[in-house]
């Protein structure tokens, strides 16, 4: 007599190796296809640029239109596009500090929300550190398959310089209106309306930055002529008027956003003579020479930093075609 257990056991194998009817398999969905493999030549030309202060704005190991007008302006100033970092990912230890934040967790698209909000820092410790080593967060993920991104743990990055924007609060400083007296005045920044990029050239013609960007929109267009800075404000509230903002939200009222990295404006903003226009950072840097912004000169949270230590009150700014 077969025991209780063991008819259990005879049926639950029946159950199992019963044929699966026709229905059942045509429903079946199809095994997920593995993620290709890194494209490791794309990510070491990546970081070779950015190194070199040519910048493809947000490393994604990918080869697009940023990366490539950004090696050919390298290779036009004289740098070698065959001399790929063997160096080009290193080990980082998440600190305590990385994975406390304090993080914003839930950012609201509609800007009267924001508002209510004290700070739009960081969403995740993942998005700071894409930041920090000017990276996509996707790319840091499937650089480090199954990391938890807890403090302690050792994770592979782009070997960039490291751009530290603060996790938390905003610093607090507002203005920040005079950079590096060793400047010179004949610092010009051109920005071009037609290949989605600035460059900073000194008074001897020298390269000493270029970056992606986006420009205008048919509803803002890039303001083109001479234009020269007045001040550089760091980690900036926006002022949000619905009135100067064609896709406004209708009903919305003026609105003050807090500072931090996700705020509309990014970590800092450039003010320049055109009224209500400026160059500054973004909360979405893979959109950076990509999408339409409202007129302004938007760039990465990391370049933006940069140039913003290159400018001071009067340098020249070009808005070309």
């Amino acid at each position: 007599m077969t025991s209780p257990s063991r008819a259990l056991l005879i049926t639950a194998l029946c159950v199992a190796l019963a044929p699966i009817p026709a229905f059942a398999q045509r429903a079946r969905k199809p095994a997920a296809k593995p993620a290709p493999a890194l494209d490791m030549s794309a990510l070491q030309t990546q970081v070779m640029l950015d190194r070199a202060g040519f910048s493809p704005g947000e490393i994604d190991a990918s080869s697009g239109t940023s990366t490539k007008r950004a090696l050919d302006a390298f290779v036009k100033n004289g740098g070698d596009a065959n001399a790929l970092p063997a160096d080009a990912v290193t080990t980082y230890t998440i600190t305590e500090q990385d994975a406390a934040g304090p993080f914003t967790t839930a950012i609201p698209e509609d800007m009267v929300e924001k508002s209510k909000l004290p700070a739009l820092g960081y969403s995740s410790i993942v998005e700071a550190l894409g930041e920090r080593f000017h990276a996509s967060p996707n790319l840091l993920k499937r650089l480090n398959p199954g990391a938890t991104f807890a403090a302690g743990d050792q994770i592979k990055v782009p070997a960039v310089t490291e751009t530290v924007q603060p996790v938390g609060p905003p610093r607090g400083r507002q203005s920040d209106a005079v950079a590096s007296p060793q400047n010179p005045a004949a610092t010009t920044i051109t920005v071009r309306k037609s290949t989605s990029d600035l460059v900073v050239v000194d008074g001897t013609g020298k390269v000493l930055m270029y970056a992606p960007v986006t420009t205008g929109s048919e509803h803002d267009p890039l303001p083109l002529g001479d234009w020269k800075v007045t001040g550089v404000q760091r980690d900036p509230k926006f002022h949000y008027n619905p009135k100067l903002f064609w896709d406004a939200e209708p009903g919305h009222a003026k609105a003050t956003i807090p500072a931090g990295p996700n705020n509309p404006v990014g970590v800092a903003w450039i003010d320049i003579t055109r009224e209500h226009y400026g160059l500054h950072g973004t909360p979405e840097p893979a959109t950076v020479g990509k999408t339409a912004s409202h007129g302004c000169v938007r760039l990465t949270n990391w370049d933006v930093t940069k140039l913003a230590s290159l400018v001071r009150p009067g340098t020249k700014v070009v808005f070309a075609e």
